[in-house]
């Protein structure tokens, strides 16, 4: 016998801004969530800051965030397993 349990994903469209003064989530523009990092956009340094920025603010484990598409690119679709839709934004949007 054999159990297998789906986890739940949910997929974001990020338009990333690096080189920010500081990290932070800046907005729904068309569908799309603004997300400025501090990091620079160099040898993946803005995609790290990325991941465990957003780590910290849905309060998931970083490998619990994958970046699906747009590894070069400030246009992005990050997949977060384990919360639903409505927790991801309520986690964003606290309040």
């Amino acid at each position: 016998m054999s159990i297998s349990r789906r986890v739940s994903e949910t997929r974001i469209s990020l338009h990333v801004y690096p080189n920010a003064p500081r990290n932070q989530v800046v907005g729904f523009s068309d569908g799309v969530l603004g997300v400025k990092v501090a990091a620079p956009p160099v040898r993946g340094q803005a995609n790290r800051e990325l991941v465990a920025f957003l780590s910290q603010v849905l309060g998931v484990s970083k490998g619990s965030l994958a970046i699906i598409r747009g590894h070069t690119s400030r246009n992005k679709l990050i997949a977060v397993r384990g919360l639903s839709q409505e927790e991801v934004l309520r986690r964003l949007f606290p309040g």
